[in-house]
């Protein structure tokens, strides 16, 4: 098996991610939030670089939002 194999607990140090777990431990309440937070800093990180190189487009869809929700009634 090679050295930086998936699952394998040296290389999850170094990624900062958790190595895989067995079947048998469920994920914690606190490793599920930091999951969270991590893929949606991510998620904002991507936007904010697409709207920097598409910036028509992302004016475009910034309208689009604003209208939706002008018309959105509570």
């Amino acid at each position: 098996m090679p050295d930086n194999a998936p699952g394998d607990a040296r290389d999850s140090r170094d990624t900062g991610e958790p190595a895989i777990r067995g079947a048998d431990a469920p994920e914690t309440e606190a490793e599920r939030r930091r999951r969270r937070a991590r893929f949606l800093r991510d998620l904002a990180e991507a936007r904010e670089l697409r709207a920097r190189v598409q910036p028509r487009r992302a004016k475009a869809a910034r309208l689009r939002h604003a209208m939706r929700m002008r018309t959105f009634r509570w």
